[in-house]
């Protein structure tokens, strides 16, 4: 093998790579400010004439407008977009209705979901998404907040792998390829990947990872923690418990056709009962929170608040059906949709000196009221250790009165907006949403992904056509849109290209893959592969998956021509395993659950440790199976 001349331009890009891989592990600066900080003394560098070559100034920032950021940014518009139609919030809805008790039910149906969700818009956004519903059916179950957050952190990176738009690193690897491919001879290029070209990989990443925490969870995820949850992670249930001491669920009962009640009003069973109905199912249509003198219509369904000796006694008296779990009304009370609030009186209020009744509270706010919390007193239906039932819905209000509210997330903004009132809770789903775009979202997102799928077309523009289709019929805004796009992803990606770029073009990625041949000189190929693999992991762990994958790309292709592998199949080891980010928390995802799960860094260093070598078996073995 001809040894290759180490340059002064190789050196100032060898120079730039270390700066770069110092300002991202010392985070001296935030990462995205880095990664253009970089971009910016890359094109200085090139104004001085010995260094003039390192790169070409008047495309300096191509990145901007490249396929792979491009891509992203619709991905993440598609993503709000069908966010925004209430449709990910059915989902949840059904694994709310479906998931059971069991932890080895529910990991799979959780993760499962999250991965596949994730292989078509960002798996932070898909972890996001599904943060809440997790924290509900937490507390809703008995288990362990975290024994729950992990394994959907997990698959919701592994998803990623599945799809050539499920991660950056995937959506960025065919331009990478293309730009390789201008410094490759004509029987040397490579042909880029298509969409679901990585699915039987991914597939098998995120079942492997479901079985790891179905079969090892017991041992490697941490049994509880000491972290009570983030505010809207509170399910009614426990946030009664816990700050106002009331022991109380949601239950649905069904009520027959032509059962006496039906000469009784909503208010006459609660004060007989002391529960609160506060929803009510009759005819194929539900109520959330009905007027409290709502007359019984049987058969009819009814959701009850209550706790549990009140509402078995009801049933057995009254001769109803009570349901093991939410059926009709499981959407209607999932976390994603409604919970409990609070609010206070200030002064000058309009309702001072008035009561629930008198203003028809839940006719007029479309909520719930469940207790009143003054001075050290709180005044409930429901009955407390020190406190005994009161009729909530007679008491007058007084300034400084907290109210404690259950209401959907949308009237809650609207309450914002009310000047009676002074919304505390202020860690909640404010988006409106709109269900009737639900089929333009769903158009849209099959239009893309049947362009992607059926024609040659650019990616990026098979992507914007259903980002654009999806903002002109009103499924989101322009501004909706904006604000629905990651900038700090944009930016970093953008600017880290041009590096990659130099790494390439000034010959710096074929000297280091001449260096790192030298040292591995007479190991078979699979073994080099393994070993960009287990390098591509480190880079994602100490730096982004972006700027790992822009880096090593140049440098694996070049290993591969030199040693006679493919280079197409290196090059997609490395956007494999930048995914393979489960060590310590540097990946958003693992941010993301950190503090809600309560996890230490030792957690992650447990839990995937072992799914890191996982991750690399099951990639290694796939790929050479596949391709």
């Amino acid at each position: 093998m001809e040894a290759i001349s180490l340059t002064l331009e190789m050196s100032v890009v060898l120079g730039l790579l270390a700066f770069t891989v110092f300002l991202f592990v010392s985070e001296i600066v935030r990462i995205d400010l880095a990664a253009v900080l970089v971009m910016v003394l890359l094109g200085l560098i090139s104004q001085i004439p010995a260094t003039s070559n390192v790169a070409d100034v008047t495309h300096l920032f191509d990145g901007f407008a490249s396929n792979a950021v491009i891509s992203i940014i619709a991905v993440m518009i598609i993503g709000a977009g069908l966010d925004k139609t209430g449709l990910m919030s059915k989902v949840a809805a059904i694994i709310l209705k479906r998931g059971g008790k069991t932890e080895g039910r529910i990991i799979p149906i959780i993760s499962g979901t999250v991965g596949v969700i994730s292989s078509f818009m960002q798996n932070v956004g898909a972890a996001a998404l599904f943060l809440p519903v997790v924290s509900r059916i937490s507390v809703r179950t008995e288990i362990p907040l975290s024994r729950l957050l992990m394994p959907m952190g997990f698959c919701a990176i592994l998803g990623g792998t599945m799809t050539l738009v499920g991660s950056s690193p995937l959506i960025l690897l065919n331009d990478l390829i293309l730009a390789a491919n201008t410094n490759l001879p004509e029987g040397q290029k490579m042909v880029p990947f298509e969409l679901f070209s990585v699915t039987p990989i991914g597939a098998c990443l995120v079942l492997t990872g479901i079985l790891y925490f179905v079969i090892f969870g017991r041992w490697v995820l941490p049994s509880a923690t000491d972290n009570d949850g983030a505010a809207s992670g509170q399910s009614l249930k426990e946030f009664l418990r816990k700050i106002y001491g009331l022991k109380t669920d949601i239950h649905e009962i069904s009520i027959p056709a032509g059962h006496p009640v039906g000469n009784k009003r909503f208010i006459d069973l609660m004060n007989e009962y002391n529960v609160y109905i506060i929803g009510s199912a009759w005819q194929g249509r539900r109520w959330f929170a009905p007027a409290v003198e709502t007359q019984v219509e049987t058969p009819c369904r009814l959701a009850i608040l209550g706790g549990r000796k009140e509402v078995r006694e009801m049933v057995l008296n009254e001769g109803f059906t009570l349901h093991m779990d939410l059926d009709v009304f499981s959407e209607d009370y999932a976390a994603t949709k409604s919970g409990v609030a609070e609010v206070v009186i200030p002064p000058g209020s309009g309702i001072v000196g008035k009561c629930a009744a008198d203003v028809s509270f839940r006719k007029t706010y479309e909520a719930s009221l469940l207790a009143i919390h003054r001075d050290e007193d709180t005044l409930s239906r429901m009955s407390t250790e020190d406190h005994e039932p009161t009729a909530v819905g007679k008491v007058p209000f007084k300034v400084g009165d907290t109210l404690v509210i259950h209401s959907t997330w949308e009237s809650l903004t609207r309450l914002t907006k009310d000047r009676d009132f002074v919304v505390v809770t202020q860690d909640f789903p404010r988006e409106e949403l709109r269900p009737r775009k639900l089929g333009f979202a769903v158009v849209f997102f099959l239009i893309a992904l049947s362009m992607i799928l059926f024609t040659d077309i650019r990616l990026s523009l098979c992507l914007f056509t259903g980002a654009v289709g999806m903002i002109l019929t009103g499924v989101l805004d322009i501004d909706e849109a904006y604000e629905a796009v990651n900038w700090t992803s944009v930016f970093l990606l953008a600017s880290l290209i041009p590096l990659g770029m130099a790494v390439q073009n000034t010959g710096t990625a074929e000297w280091i893959a001449h260096q790192v041949l030298a040292l591995l000189d007479g190991w078979p190929l699979w073994a080099l592969q393994t070993g960009v693999a287990i390098l591509a992991t480190i880079f994602t762990l100490v730096m982004s998956n972006v700027g790992a994958t822009v880096l090593l790309v140049p440098l694996a292709v070049s290993i591969a021509i030199a040693a006679g592998g493919d280079p197409a199949i290196f090059a997609l080891t490395v956007a494999i395993s930048t995914s393979n980010s489960f060590l310590i928390p540097t990946h958003q995802v693992n941010a993301l659950i950190m503090g809600p799960g309560g996890y230490k860094v030792i957690d992650f260093v447990k839990s995937g440790g072992i799914m890191t070598i996982l991750f690399l078996i099951v990639s290694m073995t796939m790929m050479n199976v596949v391709f």
